[in-house]
């Protein structure tokens, strides 16, 4: 057995290397600790608070770990009918089974940032950087996450408006949304909100509440990467130079911060440089047929807001 070294030691806790080589998350890694899968020189390492210098003699079931590679990310349209998991005990398939042909050959082995629920499409990020991957999903690093929601009900852009300053639903107090109605008809409309907390179900059950039904829900956005015209089921890696323009801005985490559990909605406390402050409201606009399009622009490819 292994014990962790003493704190004058120079390097970086185990768990924190080996998120960053994509190992797994640092919370599933500690996991892997725990169930003595991590050796160091083929002795098991029994904390996750071991300090290294780096990688070298330390394998993972069985296998070496490699070195950290660059931080990659990928843009994937998710379609509705997945499970953003590896695998699901109840057999549905998960994002993976889609990702085997959408992926360029010789990705990563990635990881999605945050989550979307079974019946929610849209943008879902992936990374081979456990430690980007965390970043991402802190609410303390205040990441928004837009949504395009079609509803059927009665509500009013007042009624939306008000949701800026939060709202309380059976006891629960969700943060600052950014609500605004973009067409209806009848009773039918898109409404899209930008997210300020990672609360499960966020963004269905602020509508439900207000009695709307829920019949599509798209996030069209998280951070400064927009969904746009990637077709459904699609990937693409997002450029080098974006990443780390995008991680160096990133607000740094609170030592011991728990990340965000998006499940329909997620989310992220806001960052108001991220997007830029609304002088008018927007034209209303209805649904395309690729959800995140602006108008009748020609595609383009998912990146950073300019």
């Amino acid at each position: 057995m292994v014990q962790p070294p003493s704190s004058d030691r120079a390097g970086e806790r185990i768990a924190k290397l080996l998120a960053r080589a994509g190992v797994a998350s640092r919370r599933e890694v500690e996991r892997m600790i725990a169930e003595g899968r991590v050796k160091l020189n083929d002795a098991v390492l029994t904390t996750p608070a071991t300090v290294l210098p780096n990688l070298k003699g330390v394998t993972v079931d069985g296998k070496p770990v490699k070195a950290p590679e660059p931080a990659r990310l990928f843009a994937f349209h998710k379609p509705a009918g997945l499970i953003t998991a590896e695998r699901d005990p109840r057999g549905r398939p998960t994002i993976y089974t889609a990702l085997r042909n959408a992926l360029p050959q010789g990705a990563p082995r990635l990881m999605p940032v945050g989550r979307l629920d079974f019946n929610t499409e849209g943008l879902l990020l992936l990374t081979n950087d456990g430690e980007l991957k965390r970043a991402m999903e802190l609410p303390s690093s205040g990441i928004p996450r837009t949504y395009r929601a079609r509803t059927f009900g009665e509500i009013s852009q007042a009624q939306l408006e008000e949701l800026i300053e939060g709202i309380t639903i059976d006891g629960v107090r969700y943060g600052r949304i950014d609500a605004n109605m973009e067409r209806r008809t009848g009773r039918n409309q898109w409404v899209e909100m930008t997210i300020t907390e990672g609360k499960n179900r966020e963004v269905r059950r602020v509508l439900e509440h207000f009695g709307l039904e829920v019949s599509r829900l798209i996030r069209i956005a998280y951070g400064p990467f927009e969904l746009l015209d990637l077709p459904r089921g699609a990937a693409i890696e997002i450029r080098q130079v974006d990443v780390e323009k995008f991680r160096k801005g990133l607000k740094s985490p609170s030592p011991g911060g728990s990340g965000s559990r998006e499940a329909a909605g997620g989310g992220g406390a806001p960052r108001e440089t991220s997007r830029p402050t609304r002088a008018h409201p927007r034209p209303a606009r209805g649904p395309s047929p690729t959800p995140g399009r602006r108008g009748s622009q020609p595609p383009r490819k998912p990146g950073p807001r300019k």
